[in-house]
């Protein structure tokens, strides 16, 4: 893979793309198994749900750029806090008045439980999500802590590639023996290690580590084959293979194979998905629920349901999530005097 910023699109229009698939997910065969349609969706949606293991695979990539551009440990974490709590914390106030006025009833927490959520501790605390997507938030936020003090801390990939290996067995082991784990074992593998999940995060950092310095060592090329086959052994098929063929496209589009996705409306999917994936799902279901109230047609009433959340996700993501990168990079530069980093994720 070669060194190319502007083969980077296509992993951006790929964001779009996870995006849509788990929307789509949420709104069509789940919201049927939860509240039911009146209609048959495709099948195929299924798949979608696994759109965040995509985002997962993307983090890793994205986060070990940033954290190779950023000085200290202290301004990755204002930029990871600048880059997603203004428009968490505006998506759960959206959410929790929309749940509240729209329902589903089923779908409400207390006020305590919304301001936990806004620190992302909510689940360690044993309180509910306001939005069901929120889940892969906390996992998000626990590889930022975690991954910024590996790099920081060990301050060189020779000392953090024993580290990644021993979480990779680690890994293999949490979802071999998942139902075995001793309970006193139990939080610190499934949660705080989050050991379904976190070899998509490392096979993401040894794709970059690719993509920038060219062909890998045999010992990273061995760690990136066993944490792609991870998938194979935490997730059933046909959904195994399916995050194969996700890795599959990911590594076509960081090679710059698939710029045929980096179209301006694909682009654009991306630049809102973050902002698209925390207002959708809760307020999407209370309002497929009112269009059928309403006499919508099904189909109908979920194009109506995703032009709104699309709509709303613009409007945070140039309302909210822009103006905060924007302070934070005007404030850093003040700060440190130096020009800022021109990467729309990297923040």
């Amino acid at each position: 893979m070669q060194n190319t910023q502007s083969r980077l699109t296509a992993l951006d229009a790929l964001r779009g793309i996870a995006a849509l698939g788990v929307v789509l997910f949420h709104y069509l065969p789940y919201y049927n198994e939860l509240y039911g349609h009146n209609f048959d969706s495709p099948s195929f949606l299924e798949f979608g749900r696994y759109g965040v293991h995509l985002f997962f695979m993307l983090s890793g990539f994205v986060i070990f750029m940033t954290l190779e551009r950023t000085q200290t440990a202290g301004w990755f974490g204002l930029a990871r806090a600048f880059r997603l709590l203004p428009a968490l914390w505006a998506g759960i106030a959206l959410t929790f008045l929309s749940v509240h006025w729209l329902g589903p009833d089923d779908r409400a927490v207390k006020p305590v439980s919304a301001l936990l959520n806004m620190t992302l501790l909510h689940e360690y605390l044993e309180h509910p999500h306001v939005d069901g997507a929120y889940w892969s938030l906390v996992i998000e936020a626990t590889f930022y802590v975690w991954i910024a003090l590996l790099f920081y801390g060990l301050k060189s990939w020779q000392r953090l590639r024993p580290v990644l290996w021993c979480w990779t067995a680690v890994s293999y082991i949490g979802v071999f023996w998942w139902k075995a784990i001793p309970e006193p074992m139990d939080f610190l593998v499934k949660d705080l290690l989050f050991v379904r999940y976190a070899p998509l995060f490392m096979s993401g950092m040894l794709l970059f580590r690719w993509h920038k310095y060219g062909k890998p060592p045999a010992t990273d090329v061995a760690l990136l084959v066993l944490t792609i086959g991870h998938c194979l052994i935490a997730y059933n098929a046909p959904y195994s293979l399916f995050l194969l063929a996700c890795y599959g496209v990911f590594i076509l589009a960081a090679s710059g194979r698939l710029n045929m996705l980096s179209r301006p409306g694909l682009l654009w999917l991306g630049s809102i998905s973050y902002t698209l994936y925390l207002v959708h799902q809760n307020i999407g279901y209370g309002l497929i629920t009112l269009f059928y109230q309403w006499g919508v047609p099904g189909p109908a009433g979920v194009a109506l349901a995703l032009a709104a959340a699309i709509a709303l996700a613009a409007a945070l993501h140039y309302g909210v999530e822009k103006p905060a990168l924007r302070a934070f990079r005007l404030w850093r530069n003040y700060r440190t005097r130096t020009p800022a980093v021109s990467s729309g994720e990297s923040a």
